[in-house]
């Protein structure tokens, strides 16, 4: 396994800036992803930008990544990210 040539699926957590509520999704390119929801090219998050990353995970699979997005929607998922980001968000304000 070659970390530079393998390809990473991301789950990521986004949080608007604008009402603060968590947007859930997984790409395979981060940046151009994030780019895509700050310039309201997504059809979920337009309008409610800007954004801030909040929370990310890579996986080598992208069933991994899907299954990952599915739990982290779920309500135990949402228990699970709240916990893992509490510090911080209380770090940011």
């Amino acid at each position: 396994m070659n970390p530079v040539r393998d390809r990473f699926y991301y789950v990521y957590i986004l949080q608007s800036l604008k009402n603060k509520h968590w947007y859930t999704g997984y790409t395979s390119d981060l940046r151009k992803r994030f780019d895509e929801h700050q310039m309201n090219k997504s059809t979920y998050t337009k309008g409610k930008g800007p954004f801030k990353i909040i929370y990310y995970e890579a996986s080598l699979h992208e069933e991994d990544a899907m299954a990952r997005e599915k739990y982290l929607k779920s309500g135990m998922g949402k228990r699970y990210l709240k916990n893992r980001v509490k510090r911080s968000l209380a770090l940011t304000g």
